[in-house]
C-alpha cells in the first residue's frame, strides 16, 4: 500500500518539477524545462545530448531523503548514470551497501556509495540500466518515476535493518 502512495505522490509532484539541462563539464545552465513536456520525451535524449546531464528537484523526493536527483549518459559505459545525495546516517553503511549489492543487477561496479562528512548525507550513483523495470525505450519521466521507486524501496529496506 505505502508504495502505491509513493508512486501516486511522485506522480503528482513531478508535474512540480524544477528541471535544468547542464553542461557536465562546465556546470552551466543550458535551460530551464518544463515538467509537462519535457518528462515526455525518450531517456535517448542524453545520447543525442552527451555532453549534457538532467538535474530535477521535486517535493516528492522528501518522502525519499533526496533533495535532487541527476541523470546522465555515461560516456565510457554507455549506460544511465543517477548521482544525488542521500539523506540517511553513516551507520546505515553496511544495509546500504548491501542492498545496493542485492538489488541492482549488472555485470560490473553497479554503485558507488561514499559518505560525505562535511554534508553529512551519503554521495550515491548507480547505474539506471541495472535497476529492476528498466527499459531502454521509457522517457525520462518513467525514469525518474523507477529512480524515485527504487529509492523509496532502499530508504524504507535499510530503516529496517536497525
Amino acid at each position: 500500500m505505502l508504495e502505491n502512495q509513493l508512486k501516486q505522490e511522485a506522480s503528482e509532484h513531478f508535474a512540480e518539477a524544477h528541471i535544468e539541462r547542464v553542461h557536465k563539464e562546465t556546470d552551466e545552465l543550458i535551460a530551464e524545462e518544463a515538467p509537462a513536456s519535457f518528462l515526455k520525451e525518450s531517456i535517448h535524449f542524453l545520447k543525442q545530448h552527451k555532453s549534457e546531464f538532467i538535474y530535477l528537484e521535486s517535493p516528492a523526493f522528501d518522502l525519499i531523503r533526496v533533495d535532487a536527483i541527476s541523470l546522465e549518459l555515461d560516456d565510457m559505459f554507455g549506460f544511465y548514470n543517477v548521482m544525488l545525495g542521500l539523506k540517511l546516517q553513516k551507520k546505515y553503511d553496511q544495509a546500504l551497501k548491501t542492498y545496493l549489492s542485492e538489488h541492482l543487477d549488472g555485470p560490473d561496479l553497479r554503485f558507488g556509495a561514499m559518505f560525505n562528512q562535511a554534508d553529512g548525507l551519503w554521495d550515491l550513483n548507480f547505474a539506471l540500466n541495472y535497476v529492476e523495470g528498466f527499459k531502454e525505450e521509457m522517457s525520462i519521466g518513467d525514469a525518474y518515476q523507477l529512480i524515485y521507486e527504487f529509492l523509496s524501496q532502499l530508504v524504507e529496506a535499510v530503516q529496517e535493518e536497525k
